[in-house]
């Protein structure tokens, strides 16, 4: 881990809004009115995804992708003016919340202010063109980090930003050297010597094509150097097999007790159901007592928990990332239920040692975190089952955090509802 890397920031929660798809308007200060609303869910932050001006050059839909960006520097027209985002991060922090911004740096868009300014800084293929290496990002072209100007500007940007906001959300951050990130967080630390920096890791499978393809491509262990958190993409498609009924749950909780024994002792992964490349959790799992569990277990897990706008509406449509979809608040609405779990989340500290254990045939996950001054217990029927469940606790009576009350355990079991069980035990 990053040596000054907050375990505090573990029980932490992320919202993350993209400006085009949260309001009518699409603006900045027309997120202001929602601010409270987010704050009553219990977020710490809210991570905003690209802010800058879209590329036009080869762009996808009618208004183009925010992660195709034309220039680091400076806003998005259709949004607002720097000056109306320094006012919403003011109002932001006045109700004791965070920002974070998107950090872009793997690739820019094909007609980028960079470009023009900085030709020599862009990958090019043996014909001499500029394109990108990977995959059908077709709107965008990839910048080269063998030119030390390059990292130059890029670290000047990041500073100038780092005045404004208080933390990074860097794109495909393994697509970029680990060294640059290294050197980007000390010269950051300079102006913002508190800024959080989050790394979007890649899929397992994704990242050893990248490699076997012969382009470098940063392990998670590797980002930790410079992150303090990290994308849980390591584990995410064993649990995507697990949401189509193609894996078991003790494959997933397996995995989830390897990145505890592998990891640093301060590791943090980004724990999530959806986000906005990752289709609604509400479209994949329909059953309504599951679909709680799930969100039960996710502000449960050990790492920072991250919602995607509309998450807790129960969105089941995945906004499009060129057009502009406003989410629908007609859905189902789990604010309450996403309040009290992140009541849960906020009343220990980060740290300590998580254990899980399943059972396939029910599909229950029981899992355990601990440290100083804390033990929690989480059953989770992932089904909505009802049944005695078997948990490693003394007999007794102990508060539960999910619906409130008691749970009671005799002779070594709690009985589940279907319900989720959060419950805590004197240490």
């Amino acid at each position: 881990m990053a040596d000054n890397t907050d375990c505090g920031l573990q029980n932490q929660i992320i919202y993350s809004v993209y400006v085009r798809a949260h309001t009518a308007e699409g603006t900045f200060l027309s997120i202001i009115p929602d601010l409270d609303r987010i704050r009553a869910l219990g977020a710490d932050w809210i991570w905003f995804m690209p802010i800058h001006p879209i590329g036009v050059k080869g762009k996808k839909g009618s208004l183009g992708c925010p992660y195709a960006n034309r220039d680091y520097r400076t806003t998005n027209p259709a949004y607002g003016s720097m000056e109306d985002f320094r006012t919403l991060c003011g109002e932001i922090r006045r109700r004791g919340m965070k920002v974070m911004i998107d950090v872009v740096y793997n690739h820019t868009s094909p007609d980028a202010v960079l470009l023009e300014q900085h030709p020599e800084f862009y990958w090019r293929d043996r014909n001499g063109n500029t394109g990108n290496k990977i995959g059908d990002w077709a709107d965008v072209i990839d910048l080269d980090y063998r030119k030390s100007a390059l990292w130059d500007y890029q670290i000047e940007s990041l500073k100038m930003w780092a005045e404004i906001v208080d933390g990074f959300r860097c794109d495909v951050a393994p697509f970029v050297p680990t060294e640059f990130w290294k050197r980007a967080r000390a010269a950051v630390a300079e102006v913002n010597p508190d800024c959080v920096w989050l790394a979007e890791s890649v899929h397992m499978s994704f990242g050893n094509y990248v490699r076997r393809e012969g382009f470098p491509c940063g392990r998670d262990t590797e980002l930790y150097e410079a992150f303090d958190i990290e994308y849980q993409y390591d584990v995410w498609e064993c649990f995507e097999r697990l949401l189509e009924g193609k894996a078991l749950l003790h494959e997933w909780t397996e995995l989830l007790n390897m990145q505890e024994a592998l990891y640093p002792e301060n590791y943090n992964k980004l724990r999530f159901l959806e986000n906005h490349d990752q289709p609604r959790i509400a479209a994949r799992v329909k059953d309504e007592r599951a679909r709680d569990n799930y969100s039960a277990m996710l502000f449960f897990l050990k790492g920072t928990t991250l919602l995607y706008a509309g998450q807790e509406f129960s969105c089941t449509h995945q906004p499009s990332l060129f057009e502009r979809e406003v989410f629908p608040r007609t859905g189902r609405d789990v604010s309450a239920l996403f309040a009290r779990l992140a009541r849960f989340s906020h009343a220990f500290l980060g740290g300590g040692f998580f254990l899980a254990r399943a059972d396939d045939e029910r599909a229950i996950a029981v899992m355990e975190r601990s440290g100083i001054g804390f033990r929690a217990l989480g059953v989770f029927s992932l089904r909505g089952e009802s049944g005695p469940v078997k948990v490693d606790v003394p007999d007794g009576e102990y508060a539960e955090w999910v619906r409130g009350g008691r749970v009671l355990v005799e002779n070594g079991q709690v009985f589940c509802t279907g319900e989720p069980l959060i419950f805590t035990l004197p240490h």
